[in-house]
């Protein structure tokens, strides 16, 4: 049985890549300072933990279905 292997398209250009850890870090702060509290600080945790590893794989999944792409190679061509 053969298994294939399906590689996600890089979509995220690095001005985004960086907006999205600036974000995950300020959320992260506001949690740590209990400017958010409740269920405010589980969100702000999620939202953290999805802007980290988007940016760290540099894909978006909800960037492909609409064909947006940030990333400078697409524009080049």
């Amino acid at each position: 049985m053969e298994t294939k292997k399906v590689a996600m398209k890089k979509n995220i250009g690095a001005a985004d890549r960086y907006i999205r850890i600036a974000l995950a870090v300020l959320l992260i702060s506001l949690s740590a300072a209990d400017v958010l509290t409740g269920v405010w600080n589980i969100v702000g945790f999620v939202a953290a933990g999805i802007l980290l590893l988007t940016s760290l794989i540099s894909t978006c999944p909800l960037y492909l279905p609409f064909g947006i792409r940030t990333n400078r190679a697409h524009k080049l061509r």
